[in-house]
């Protein structure tokens, strides 16, 4: 539990603190919550719930924040980055976001595509023709390469935005079989092996989350004629001022890198490596389904912009039609649930590589109708609500990345705080 000395501060002096500059959110003008319409005791309260996580053990520790109509409202660092070193979390901790990569890479896409230099509904087989003649499993739940037949349509980049491709996980057995997907490969040689796989079903019949967003990335280097990672760098992050967002951690930054913990059998935090070159070695494979690093404060940066319109102080990345375009669902209503179960059968997926709350009700969080967010599968969530004008972010270090529910009672505090709703 939180010291009693600390929930005092917390509440009687959010306000002051919160107001104070601050060095890493220097661009975003601050705000108490009150003078947007929320609560200090409440938010008091979400860093109370966050650091109970802590002291039971779910997470080592975490950096959250939580902006509304485009002013910093909250930002806590909890816990530890490291426990074995005993480092505290600082506020510019670095955390790998895993799928939280893919809402980035589709807006790369739609930079190409608001030049003109990509349509939505172009074959990819346009700009990789190694997928030209692709075929299609006979059965996609026995996927077996001898048995196939004949790809009926052709895999168009919106396909890609909203997985429709009919290409598998990176997880999924046949492609572990096929070392499809190796970070050991160059995004050339994942796309090509990608391609040399039959696809589970035809192009645009079937919602299946998996290795779109990667062929994607491939796609805009190709097209633009650059390495994917110095395009990010020059149309994305530098602009926004998304100073840590990278695909691998230098070592000026190695420590401020969280550690990735997986509870033992007796419930204690253990570190735990997700892969088997860590992302403190530099490897061929730039992705852009799974690949970034980034901190809380860099992927707000990311978030507010769709809630801008597509500008951030100052810097104009896309116009708001195309924001608009990459923020609504995007899934045909025949092709709807996405799954059988859980949140995902309430929801929609954009062209932006968001998920779309269609039925907020159905949720085991609070979310507005429209509100799109993403996580990834290390213990990372961000939340873009339209409706309430709120970028919601919280990042920790955990697998699984449930961590015992603490990103969804940090949303759900968050709303709680919430005093003039709209």
């Amino acid at each position: 539990m939180l010291p009693a000395r600390r929930i005092a501060r917390l509440v009687v002096g959010v306000a002051i603190a919160l107001a104070a500059p601050m060095l890493q959110a220097q661009d975003f003008p601050r705000a108490t919550p009150e003078q947007v319409g929320m609560s200090s005791a409440g938010l008091a309260t979400v860093t109370q719930r966050l650091q109970a996580h802590i002291d039971q053990g779910h997470i080592a520790g975490v950096v959250a924040a939580v902006l509304r109509d485009g002013q910093l409202v909250y930002l806590e660092s909890l816990g530890q980055r490291d426990l074995e070193s005993g480092s505290a979390m600082p506020e510019d901790a670095l955390f790998r976001i895993y799928s939280m990569t893919r809402p980035v890479t589709s807006l790369a896409a739609m930079i190409l595509y608001e030049e003109g230099r990509i349509a939505l509904d172009d074959p990819i087989s346009k700009y990789l023709p190694e997928f030209a003649e692709q075929r299609v499993f006979l059965d996609p739940d026995a996927p077996d390469m001898a048995q196939t037949r004949a790809r009926q349509g052709d895999i168009t980049v919106a396909d890609l935005m909203r997985h429709t491709s009919g290409l598998g996980s990176r997880s999924s057995a046949i492609y572990v079989a096929e070392q499809v997907r190796l970070r050991s490969l160059t995004a050339e040689q994942v796309s090509r092996n990608a391609a040399r796989v039959p696809l589970f079903e035809d192009p645009g019949t079937a919602f299946r989350y998996g290795l779109s967003a990667t062929v994607l990335g491939r796609l805009v280097e190709v097209v633009a004629g650059m390495p994917y990672d110095e395009f990010l760098q020059q149309r994305v992050f530098d602009p926004l001022g998304m100073k840590d967002t990278v695909f691998w951690v230098d070592p000026s930054r190695v420590d401020r890198l969280a550690t990735v913990y997986r509870p033992a059998a007796d419930g204690t935090l253990r570190p735990h490596e997700m892969e088997e070159i860590p992302f403190t070695e530099k490897v061929p494979l730039v992705e852009g389904g799974v690949g970034l690093v980034s901190s809380t404060l860099d992927f707000a940066r990311f978030s507010q912009l769709f809630l801008n319109g597509g500008e951030l102080f100052g810097e104009r990345i896309l116009q708001p039609e195309t924001v608009q375009l990459m923020m609504e669902n995007a899934v045909a209503d025949e092709l709807l649930p996405l799954e059988d179960s859980g949140y995902m059968a309430a929801s929609g997926w954009t062209l932006g590589g968001f998920a779309y709350a269609l039925d907020p009700a159905r949720y085991d969080h609070t979310v507005s109708l429209g509100e799109v967010w993403w996580d990834g599968s290390a213990g990372t969530r961000f939340w873009i609500d339209p409706v309430q004008g709120i970028v919601t972010v919280i990042m920790a270090q955990i697998s699984p990345a449930s961590g015992r529910g603490f990103r969804e009672e940090f949303k759900n505090g968050v709303y709680e705080a919430i005093v003039e709703r709209r």
